[in-house]
This record gives structure tokens, sequence and C-alpha cells, in this order.
């Protein structure tokens, strides 16, 4: 996209506190669309709006109600909407009504930029912002409905449902280089009109080290290698196959501890009775802790992370498991092989396939020193790249070339100190 060019703010001269009273400037508005307001795209949905400079944008977010972000979006000045109507299924009463409460909210608040997240929002509140002719409509790529893990049918319909929405945003945002190449290969986004945008995580919640309390709370031996993962017991996220790789780990290192912390959703309860099931059946010893509000505190205790999705787009477990410093295993699906690069900042497996992981991890169990070179690397890699203000100075960036204006070149400084994420 072309750049306007504009001279630099000069240095202020007299603080704004010793001036007469200022008119006050309009701002850019801008709404986020996003389908539940929860985990890995809630938390980069959170961060993208509250870490925008408060002087120069007015920042809404509006969701189907429930989800822990709420209260941290609302403490970092963002205006939270609940959309009633809004569904994580098709359900076509819902979705018309769920359309019509956003097309009310963008044409009584006239924002400028209509910023949709998750393949169900991004489908209705692209349409709202068409007929609320919003002048601005930016969508956000972090994971794809028409995912491998479907039925044939149903990848083809989410395919179509894409595509037919496909001219409805003025540009694309893709968390990582090979899923906005998918996105670009599935015509689901048009080629020139997407670009790459890191998926942020907030840096300052996540420990380096390991803190020994944890170990003795959990009840691991201390000095004992530790294997685990972090994310909700949900198909997506293959916990059977993680109990599967353990027990094969576990057949050539006895010594190895591993533990997984998450819990499921309600429609996963049965996923999660059978993770246990298995568990017990290949006899491995497994610690569940559940839901913890300090995993990363736990996870940075780990000594391998592994990360067994059948497909993400990024996967922040990655990203959070890097920015720890762990020695990383992830499944090479989507835009993961664009953050872990084999022998560089961690190793790869192939997706449903737990024999594969095992192999990396033993690896990694196997060369401590390569391990930790590793950690290192992926540590480094991130915390300079994945930064909140890394993040919003793009989409500052990308709202400025959108609407005209030029972006500051000394930005002010963010509000990074009150968000927390998820």
């Amino acid at each position: 996209m072309s750049r306007s060019v504009w001279p630099a703010v000069p240095r202020r001269i007299v603080p704004r506190a010793l001036l007469p009273r200022q008119p006050e400037l309009p701002k850019v508005k801008v709404l986020h669309v996003i389908t539940r307001f929860i985990a890995g795209s809630g938390g980069n949905t959170l961060l993208s709006a509250a870490g925008m400079d408060p002087d120069r944008y007015e920042v809404w977010v509006a969701a189907m109600p429930g989800g822990p972000l709420w209260e941290q979006a609302e403490a970092a000045g963002v205006r939270c909407v609940d959309v009633r109507h809004m569904k994580e299924t098709i359900s076509p009463k819902h979705d018309l009504l769920a359309c019509l409460e956003l097309v009310r909210l963008m044409r009584r608040e006239r924002f400028t930029v209509v910023h949709t997240h998750c393949s169900k929002a991004g489908l209705i509140a692209r349409v709202a912002a068409r007929i609320a002719r919003v002048p601005v409509v930016v969508h956000t790529f972090h994971i794809f409905a028409a995912h491998d893990g479907l039925s044939r049918s149903r990848r083809r319909l989410y395919l179509f449902l894409d595509r037919a929405v496909r001219g409805m945003a003025h540009h694309y945002v893709a968390v990582a280089p090979r899923v906005a190449q998918e996105a670009v290969h599935n015509r689901i986004a048009p080629p020139g009109k997407i670009v790459v945008v890191p998926s942020a995580v907030a840096l300052d919640d996540i420990p380096t080290t390991t803190d020994p309390a944890v170990l003795a709370e959990l009840g691991l031996d201390d000095g004992a290698p530790v294997v685990g993962t972090v994310g909700r017991i949900v198909a997506q996220k293959a916990p059977l196959d993680f109990v599967r790789m353990c027990a094969e780990v576990h057949r050539s290192r006895p010594d190895v501890h591993f533990v997984m912390v998450g819990d499921a959703t309600l429609e996963s309860a049965g996923l999660e009775a059978q993770t246990h099931a298995e568990a017990e059946r290949l006899g491995v010893p497994i610690l569940f802790t559940g839901f913890r509000s300090d995993a990363p505190r736990v996870a940075a205790a780990f000594d391998v992370y592994c990360v067994p999705s059948r497909y993400e787009g990024l996967g922040r477990a990655v990203t959070e498991a890097m920015a720890s410093g762990r020695a990383v295993v992830a499944t090479a699906v989507n835009g993961v092989p664009d953050l872990v690069e084999p022998g560089c900042t961690g190793l790869l497996a192939t997706p449903g396939d737990p024999s594969s992981m095992a192999r990396s991890v033993l690896w990694l169990l196997d060369h401590p020193t390569e391990a930790a070179a590793m950690g290192a690397a992926g540590r480094e890699r991130v915390r300079g790249h994945f930064s909140t203000d890394v993040m919003c100075r793009a989409l500052d960036e990308l709202y400025s070339d959108l609407v005209g204006q030029v972006v500051p070149e000394t930005a002010e400084a963010r509000k990074a100190d009150v968000l927390r994420s998820a």
C-alpha cells in the first residue's frame, strides 16, 4: 500500500497540563467484532483493541456474551457490547438477528473502521458493515473455518461462505505468512490485499525461569524432566495424541513427568473423560491440573512444551511457550512452521502422529544443551517481534493507510501495563 507523507510532529515545547484547555480532536472510531471473546483469538483482539493510541483511537469490541476478557477490556478503556444473538454454530435465525444487531450498532455509532475476527463473526459483521456503509472494513484470519478436521461437505460449505464475503473487506490481516498464503490460495482473500501482522502476547505475564514452588505444588521431583502441554481439552488440541505420545516417551524414559494443563468446554466433556481413560489404559502417569489461572507459571516449569494441535492459525500456546524460553515440539500445521523452525527455535511433528511427536520430544530430552539453545533462540525471536507495541504499530499503519492518516513517528505511550492476556 502507498504511504502518506507528512512532516514529523516536533518535540512538544510546553506540557499539555500547562496549556489552556484545547479542543478535543475527533478520533478514529474502531469496532472489533469477534464471535467469542475468549482463547487465542480473543486475547489477540484484546491486545489489538487496548493497545492502540487512546489520543487517536476510540476502540470498541462486540461479541457474543460470556468469556473471561470483558473485564480486562473495560479496565483498559475499551467499550464492550454484547451481541445477544451471536452463536458459534450456524443458525440462520440467530445469524440474521445478530447481523441486524450489528447493523444498528454500526449505524448508531458511525464507526470509521470495522475490524472483524474469526469466521462466524467475520461473515456476519462484514455483511452488516456493507449494509451500514462503514467506510473501512478489515478482517483478520486467526484460524480457518474450513480446516482438515471437518467432513468434505462441511469444508466445502465453509469455503463457499468465506468466498461469498471475500469482497466485503478493504484489507485482510493474517497472523502468519503461511496463513496469508493459504487464504489467497483458497480464494478467501484477494491477492495483494493481505498483510501479515504478528499476533502479540502479553510478554510481561510470561515468566522465563522455573519457579521451584510450582514443582513442589504439583508434586514433581526437582531435577526430573517435565514434558507438558497447555490448552483447552477440545478436538482441535488433540489431547488423545498428547496422551499417546506420553506413553511412547514413558516407555523409553520412565523418569519423565507429564503434565496437561487445561479443562474441557461443555461440548467436549466427553473428550475429557476419554483423555483420562486413555492415560489409564496406557498406564502413563499424567498429571491433569485442570484450568489454572497461572498456566504460564506452570508452563515455565516444562523442559519440553508440546503443542499437538490438528490445526491452528499460528497457535498462541506456541508463542507463549517460546516466549518463556521452553524447548518446543509442535505439529506442522498452518502458520506454526513460520515460528517453529527445526533446529533453530524448536522441532516439528506430523499432525495426528503421536510417534512423530514422541521422537522429537525424546531427541530434545536426550540433547538438553541443544534444547536449551533452541529455547533461548525462540525466546529472543518472540520477545523481539511479538509484543503489543509491534502489533499495534502495524495495525496503526494499516488503519492510517486506509483512512488517509499519517502515523506519528513518536507514538504515544501504549497502555500495555494494564493489559493481561487470558
